[in-house]
């Protein structure tokens, strides 16, 4: 892609996050995010492979159906209350559409269909961007609104968005498909509490940008899209490797690593909510995922010889991992000495 045209499409990213974030008046934010919708879209189909272009063609139509209802929902609410405030929307009916878009934008179950395939179409950068970077926006809309929702709807959703991203990343071989069932089962996490404490859903939402972003950094410098290809990966950069198994440890949320911290915090609220029932539910659904992670962190580090792989083993590369890599991959794992001061920020 010409380097011009990808510093538009980034600005233009920046620009529609920026806008959205920053926003009171729906408009404003509803214009934000069609501008991040289509200024994703080019980096989708720039490899012009025909998945590439279904990919983008699926995204633009979910995001595009999305918009409409984020704009109905406000319209319905200013209709009834004379407000176009994004903190003051009081009507049931507008909440119920607004948290329909907002599941719809992110993919929340039951509207995540799109997300996986969308992934699998796009490139590695581009699926760190959709998975990360493209969900701030609708989850600073939820932050705001959050005091109308619907506990009982968002608590449904996000067990069913962890049973079903658990569940479908089972038997998955491509790991960008294996990241998005990923990024469901997480974003049932950050649901459930977003009624009770919002704080915490941001909170969740960063831990898991910043584990993510690794993982998907740490694949695109081993150039790795799928299990078997993952196998042999281990001759050509062997300190990454290791440090791979740790972060999606840490991605699966097992003590004493990073991600362990947003889910024990999320547990514990629950608990004060009178919510145990709910809590025990979403950690049972959790080793779902963490199966799916354990098959990862064993295709990467775990399949070392003696084995029978038929596959050609990779040249060792004598290339220094990346700075940021190193950064983010030490933060994806020892964070959690350090809660009392990330609650303390928050």
């Amino acid at each position: 892609m010409n380097p011009q045209a990808k510093l538009i499409f980034i600005t233009s990213l920046l620009l529609g996050t920026t806008i959205t974030i920053s926003s009171n008046h729906w408009i404003m934010a509803w214009a934000g995010l069609e501008i991040n919708t289509l200024a994703i879209l080019p980096l989708i189909s720039k490899s012009h492979h025909p998945r590439a272009i279904e990919a983008a063609t699926k995204y633009f139509l979910v995001q595009a159906a999305a918009s409409a209802l984020v704009l109905f929902s406000s319209m319905t609410n200013a209709w009834c209350t004379g407000q176009w405030d994004i903190t003051q929307l009081t009507h049931p009916t507008s909440c119920l559409i607004l948290t329909s878009a907002i599941a719809m934008k992110l993919g929340l179950v039951p509207f995540h269909f799109w997300f996986p395939e969308v992934l699998q179409g796009s490139p590695l950068t581009t699926g760190l961007l959709l998975s990360t970077a493209m969900k701030l926006p609708p989850m600073t809309l939820l932050y705001m609104t959050s005091p109308s929702l619907n506990p009982t709807l968002l608590t449904t959703m996000a067990i069913l968005s962890t049973a079903l991203g658990g569940w479908m990343g089972l038997n998955q071989t491509q790991i960008r498909k294996i990241l998005a069932f990923s990024s469901i089962s997480h974003l049932g996490w950050m649901a459930i509490i977003l009624a009770y404490n919002p704080k915490l859903t941001l909170l969740n939402f960063y831990l898991y940008a910043l584990m993510t972003t690794t993982v998907f950094l740490t694949m695109n410098s081993m150039k790795v899209l799928k299990l078997s290809t993952l196998m042999t990966a281990w001759t050509k950069m062997p300190s990454l490797n290791a440090m791979l198994l740790l972060t999606l440890l840490s991605l699966a949320g097992l003590p004493p690593l990073t991600g362990f911290l947003p889910k024990w915090l999320i547990i514990q609220e629950l608990t004060k909510q009178d919510m145990a029932p709910a809590a025990t539910i979403i950690s049972l659904l959790s080793l779902l995922s963490l199966f799916f992670y354990l098959r990862l962190a064993y295709c990467t580090t775990i399949t070392l010889p003696p084995h029978t792989t038929n596959h050609m083993k990779q040249w060792h590369t004598h290339k220094p991992t990346p700075t940021l890599i190193a950064i983010l991959t030490t933060m994806s794992v020892t964070l959690l000495p350090a809660s009392p001061m990330i609650l303390a920020i928050i």
